[in-house]
């Protein structure tokens, strides 16, 4: 009885260990096309195939809204263009785009444009908090 429990177990944890290389598996099909060999910021630009434009248009088709910051990055050693937009919602996104080829990479949303970027008044009605 003892063996058919660790059996069970066994292949239990043996499912788990598949379950995460699943996972990690499809988090590396989110790297960029182009690998950052030097951390350079200023050599970015002459690495990217795609145009800023392209980079911006590709982020707003994801996440329609207006643009707050668009630059090049080094997301997890691939070159990309990080686009911040806020939506209709108030909501801000940072979108990455990939350098290479143009794919929109990741979408991560949620925090609130209190900061009145671009000359826009917060209407929370109270003194804002800064940034932790």
């Amino acid at each position: 009885m003892k063996r058919a429990i660790i059996t069970i177990i066994g292949g239990v944890a043996l499912t788990a260990l598949i379950a995460i290389g699943g996972v990690s598996a499809r988090q590396a099909n989110h790297a960029g096309s182009i690998p950052i060999q030097n951390e350079n910021e200023a050599g970015f630009a002459g690495m990217a195939k795609i145009s800023f434009d392209s980079a911006v248009k590709a982020a707003l088709q994801a996440v329609p809204g207006k643009v707050l910051k668009a630059e090049l990055e080094n997301e997890n050693g691939y070159l990309v263009y990080g686009v911040e937009i806020v939506k209709a919602d108030r909501q801000i996104a940072d979108v990455k785009v990939d350098a290479g080829d143009g794919k929109v990479l990741k979408v991560e949303s949620g925090r609130e444009d209190h900061e009145g970027h671009e000359g826009e008044d917060s209407d929370s009605g109270h003194e804002e908090e800064s940034e932790r």
